[in-house]
């Protein structure tokens, strides 16, 4: 079944009184990347429930992170554009 990216969508839960938070996805690219997960580290991240269409994982809430954007200087974005040019030559 093909979904419109709308429906592509993933929803995390958790509350204060549990450590675990609750993945749903149906998101393909999410769903490859924490599979891997689960099969790394099966201790850590579990499958708990899939359909043909979406998948439901389980992993400690303190795996959710929220970071600040990367902010890069001028010399810096150029430093590594030049980089880039040599790499690819």
């Amino acid at each position: 079944m093909k979904l419109s990216k709308y429906e592509q969508e993933t929803i995390i839960n958790f509350n204060v009184a549990e450590s675990d938070a609750v993945v749903f996805t149906r998101d393909k690219a999410v769903i490859r990347k924490l599979d891997s997960l689960v099969s790394e580290f099966p201790e850590v991240y579990k499958c708990i429930g899939e359909t043909d269409i979406d998948k439901t994982y389980s992993m400690p809430k303190q795996y959710v992170s929220y970071r600040k954007p990367r902010r890069l200087s001028e010399e810096v974005k150029k430093k590594r554009r030049e980089m880039m040019k040599k790499l690819n030559k």
